[in-house]
């Protein structure tokens, strides 16, 4: 694995700014994946020296006032899905990647989750199950950063 530059998670969460903040309509605002999660997760995954709880913090007050939201809702659920990340960051070297896809889709699932209990508690109405579909193109994103960024678990010798 390459040592990673703290510009470069510096500008990949600005990128994740914009695609958050990207003016998006119809099908496209069921659909669009939490950008600033993914890539909060990837590199606290990846470089928890660089970006770490008080990371996901501001990227969440961040989020707070740029959507207009709840004031801190999302820097609450972004720290407490950055905590659960956190807490087996050690052990991702030894998870294969199937089992590190499937540990963030439970994270970004997680996420979802308390985001809906944040909103019923603030007096909200329910939404369907399309609320969901976040996590599904989050998985998706999250393999195209893999891609982009690099993986974070070192390739498997053959010894």
């Amino acid at each position: 694995m390459r040592r990673v530059n703290a510009m470069i998670v510096y500008a990949s969460l600005l990128a994740a700014l914009i695609c958050q903040l990207f003016p998006w309509t119809g099908q496209g605002i069921i659909l669009r994946p939490d950008f600033m999660l993914v890539v909060l997760l990837y590199w606290l995954l990846r470089a928890p020296n660089i970006c770490n709880l008080g990371s996901a913090w501001v990227t969440g007050l961040l989020v707070d006032l740029a959507t207009g939201s709840l004031l801190g809702q999302y820097a609450l659920t972004f720290t407490l899905t950055a905590y659960f990340a956190l807490n087996y960051q050690r052990r991702i070297v030894l998870f294969t990647k199937w089992q590190l896809a499937s540990y963030v889709f439970a994270l970004l699932l997680f996420e979802r989750i308390a985001i809906l209990l944040v909103k019923q508690l603030a007096g909200n109405e329910s939404p369907g199950w399309h609320y969901f579909w976040p996590v599904i193109t989050g998985m998706l994103l999250w393999q195209f950063i893999r891609f982009l960024f690099g993986s974070i678990t070192p390739p498997k010798s053959n010894n």
